[in-house]
């Protein structure tokens, strides 16, 4: 028999960024995980505070990257693995109405913060119109952080690689298999949707390509045009990722390779070869806001969902909003509550 104060289950940044709040705060958990490789494992791991479609930010981008960068610093301290990549996000602009919409945003806020004035001719690619830096970027080095957190709860005896089985839970006793729980937090993404006991949760699966490329001549740059690249280890490159809304089958849409290397073509002009294709389904909420709280049944089993396409920035600050409230019983914010869509 097992006694943790959180039973979690998931495999993406929801889960990871939970456990390590809760270990931080000297709690013990037990994440059961399938480490599939869904949205946050293929994710291409970007920290960018603007939205450069539509050049807006959003609420509490700034302190939401300087906790995830404490976040990431306390998984140093505890794994050795440093997973931050300081290369910041260069953004190619489309044409010369693009530049002059960036530099007019970098002198407003709350822009100003984010973009800088400066505009820049990037080697290797095509950029006739320039490019400008993205303020506050990074990037996470996905598959060190998941190997980081793998370390560090496996080295606890916190890490339970299976299927986690409702037919095994025992909630009216708190218990999964021998392993007794004060709390249970579901933090599936896309799987969540056939959650028994969060039935109605407001998910819609966004689904994302990218490409494993080989350049013919490396780019050792963040970029961005209407896809990210930037380098991998071994010599490759990751381009990516589309958004689809509809597409829902667990496999590659050739549809979805041809925009990717359609895309790169427009502004590398060297040959490339695809690699590898990967792909994932982000769980968005319309809103685009996250889904956090306990079962009307249950109290104790909580969601933790909703993270969309910035799980990287979201997940580290709700974990910090769900694991105050499972702690010190602080209220969610009424814009994160998972039954908001039912008021």
């Amino acid at each position: 028999m097992k006694k943790v104060d959180t039973l979690i289950v998931g495999d993406g940044f929801a889960a990871m960024f939970l456990s390590l709040e809760l270990l931080a705060k000297g709690k013990t958990v037990a994440l059961y995980s399938e480490q599939r490789k869904g949205a946050s494992r293929v994710s291409a791991g970007m920290v960018n505070p603007v939205v450069l479609k539509k050049f807006t930010t959003f609420d509490n981008a700034l302190p939401q990257i300087e906790k995830l960068r404490s976040v990431l610093s306390y998984l140093l301290e505890l794994s050795g693995v440093d997973t931050i990549v300081e290369q910041p996000l260069h953004r190619i602009f489309h044409d010369a109405r693009e530049k002059t919409l960036w530099l007019e945003k970098a002198t407003q806020e709350p822009l100003s913060t984010f973009l800088s004035e400066e505009i820049i001719q990037l080697p290797g690619v095509l950029n006739p119109h320039g490019s400008g830096k993205v303020l506050h970027s990074f990037r996470v080095d996905v598959e060190a952080f998941f190997f980081a957190m793998e370390v560090v709860l496996g080295s606890r005896d916190m890490l339970f690689c299976e299927h986690f089985s409702y037919d095994e839970l025992h909630a009216d006793q708190s218990c999964y298999k021998d392993v007794y729980f004060t709390n249970l937090v579901f933090a599936q993404g896309h799987h969540g949707a056939l959650n028994p006991f969060f039935p109605n949760l407001h998910i819609h699966p966004n689904k994302g390509h990218h490409l494993k490329v080989r350049l013919d001549s490396p780019v050792d740059l963040l970029v961005k045009k209407k896809h990210f690249l930037f380098p991998l280890s071994e010599g490759y490159h990751y381009y990516g990722g589309t958004y689809d809304r509809t597409e829902r089958m667990e496999k590659i849409d050739e549809k979805a390779v041809g925009q990717l290397t359609e895309g790169l073509k427009e502004f590398y002009a060297q040959d490339f070869s695809v690699e590898e294709v990967g792909f994932g389904f982000r769980p968005t909420v319309r809103d685009r806001r996250p889904l956090l709280g306990a079962s009307k049944e249950y109290p104790n089993f909580y969601v933790f969902n909703g993270l969309g396409a910035r799980g990287l920035l979201n997940g580290a600050w709700y974990a910090q909003v769900l694991s105050d409230h499972l702690l010190t019983g602080k209220e969610i914010p009424l814009h994160a509550r998972w039954e908001r869509f039912d008021f």
